[in-house]
């Protein structure tokens, strides 16, 4: 599903909580996240890569602090979480997933 990127959409970000010798993170950066990267979600929402223990970045308002890395969150506009996915259960699942984030996104802001 393409997504239009609007100057209000390239507020969205979608970071991806992640640790040094997450083995799981580091598959994903190299087989998904340049596909991702290159994608109409990825122009949307920009990959932000986040330490786990590290500070999240400015103006961002997470519903939790995640736990399990990667977990990829869906910020908003006003930098709100919308959606989360935690865990990268493999590349079959993840890019649907991410369509149904901005599906649920969309309708939320929405109203």
């Amino acid at each position: 599903m393409a997504y239009a990127a609007t100057a209000q959409a390239q507020e969205f970000r979608l970071l991806m909580i992640e640790q040094v010798g997450c083995y799981v993170c580091a598959a994903f950066n190299r087989d998904v996240a340049p596909a991702y990267e290159a994608s109409a979600e990825g122009q949307v929402a920009p990959l932000v890569h986040v330490d786990l223990r590290g500070p999240l970045p400015e103006g961002v308002t997470l519903a939790s602090r995640p736990f399990v890395t990667p977990t990829f969150v869906l910020i908003g506009p006003d930098g709100h979480e919308l959606e989360r996915l935690t865990g990268f259960p493999g590349e079959d699942f993840f890019w649907p997933y991410v369509n149904e984030m901005f599906d649920h996104a969309r309708a939320a802001l929405a109203g």
